[in-house]
């Protein structure tokens, strides 16, 4: 035993002796004194004759029903459904002529018909001809001849339900019954030939959607060259020095793995290069997926690379297309907070903000000799002062703004002006710190 336990040990086998059996002495001594088989036994299996035993459903059935006489022909059908939901659909095509109202009647007795031979025993039958429902309810009168022997075909069938219902449904409510019929009313149908059940199946996408999936693919993707040096350190064709070069700096940060080619960051984490295909696929998922939540461009960068996807141009197209998605428009936060610093650029009151600048040279010259222009607009009025110049000079400047706005309009608070020499200078600032006024120098475009 110890030499097995050994053995059985290399195999995690272990061994454990059998212990006594409670009513071993009962059953040897019961064996010993065995008496003959004074009854033979019956192997036979007891109500074999019954295939299956379901339980009685409390829930009753619901029966649609509907028929359809046109002139191509004559139609019934009828649906059963059971409590659970499952749809039993039946059709037939009227071989003789009939009136639109037996037409309802035929498809009622044939959907009865169908529901006695499921033994169905709780029926709600519902149809969207009110002749027909009101008179099956006894509440009004058959006066038809043609249909009084459809009736009592009818109530000869009920007795083999324990509880029924008739109800009025609406054409709109009665759509698959209605469908089975107007088939059948429409098929020019040979009673030589057998014709199989109809399926209906329910197609979420176009036949040519998951074609176009397939066959969209990326055949010159951004890394192409990278892997290309990568796997075969080959340089693309008509490339200078300076190119190669380059691209032996971008090769080093790049890992091959068989046919994938993977980034790898400063953490030394790799990341799968993808193609322009995929890469769109990524950012559909990731902003608006199953588990995306419409975030901002940086953060859209930031969970892709997290999964372990990376492309040259990702955190730019990450930008563009969560600027671009419909939902994020409508239903995200406005930003008021301006992207730059803002310049206060109208005026408080008239005539106390001005802006100059000089225009030309013009040419040709005046007759005078004057080829340049020079401009002051108030921001609030928009009012124009200009004269013209045959070079504008610093003197001429203070000259005009002491004797053309100054003493014109008053006191100025803030006069504005590009940093050119005649028009920001000692001379000037004189003449405006004599009047209380500051000069602002900013860029000749911020003037526009």
């Amino acid at each position: 035993m110890a030499r097995w336990q050994i053995l059985f040990s290399e195999f995690d086998i272990v061994y454990v002796s059998q212990k006594a059996i409670k009513g071993s002495a009962v059953a040897d001594f019961l064996v010993s004194r065995a008496l003959e088989d004074y009854e033979p036994l019956n192997f036979d299996f007891p109500n074999e004759e019954r295939i299956c035993i379901t339980a009685t459903e409390d829930s009753p059935w619901k029966l649609n029903f509907d028929g359809a006489s046109n002139a191509v022909g004559n139609g019934i059908g009828a649906v059963l459904v059971s409590p659970n939901g499952d749809h039993y659909p039946f059709t037939c095509k009227l071989d003789f002529d009939c009136t639109n109202n037996m037409a309802e009647y035929e498809a009622c007795i044939m959907g009865l018909q169908a529901a006695i031979e499921r033994g169905i025993k709780t029926l709600e039958v519902y149809g969207d001809s009110a002749l027909v429902i009101y008179q099956l309810r006894g509440e009004w009168e058959t006066r038809d001849p043609k249909l009084i022997n459809y009736r009592m075909v009818v109530l000869g069938l009920l007795r083999e339900f324990d509880d029924i219902t008739f109800n009025y449904l609406p054409r709109d409510e009665n759509q698959m019954a209605d469908a089975l019929a107007t088939l059948a009313s429409m098929i020019k149908a040979n009673k030589e030939e057998e014709m199989r059940q109809i399926q209906m199946s329910v197609y979420e996408f176009s036949a040519s959607y998951c074609n176009l999936e397939e066959e969209e693919k990326d055949d010159n993707p951004w890394y192409q060259d990278i892997l290309r040096y990568v796997k075969d350190r080959k340089y693309p064709a008509q490339t200078s020095e300076n190119d190669k070069r380059t691209l032996r700096r971008l090769a080093c940060d790049y890992v091959l793995d068989g046919d994938v080619l993977y980034k790898r960051r400063k953490d030394q984490v790799l990341l799968r290069c993808v193609d322009a295909v995929e890469a769109k696929l990524i950012l559909e998922e990731v902003h608006k997926g199953v588990c995306g939540t419409h975030a901002n461009g940086f953060t859209m960068a930031r969970q892709i690379m997290r999964f372990g996807y990376y492309w040259a141009t990702m955190e730019g197209d990450c930008i563009n297309y969560a600027k671009k998605c419909h939902k994020c428009q409508i239903y995200g936060d406005k930003i008021h907070v301006p992207p730059s610093p803002l310049h206060v650029m109208t005026s408080p009151w008239p005539f106390s903000m001005w802006g100059m600048n000089v225009i030309g040279p013009i040419s040709p010259k005046a007759s005078n000799g004057h080829q340049f222009i020079f401009v002051v607009i108030d921001y609030f009025t928009k009012w124009v002062e200009a004269t013209s110049y045959a070079n504008v000079t610093k003197s001429a400047v203070s000259r005009f703004l002491k004797k053309e706005i100054i003493c014109r309009y008053g006191m100025l608070e803030r006069i504005i002006s590009d940093n050119a020499l005649n028009l920001n200078n000692k001379t000037i600032a004189e003449v405006l710190t004599s009047s209380k006024s500051s000069i602002t120098t900013l860029h000749p475009i911020v003037q526009r």
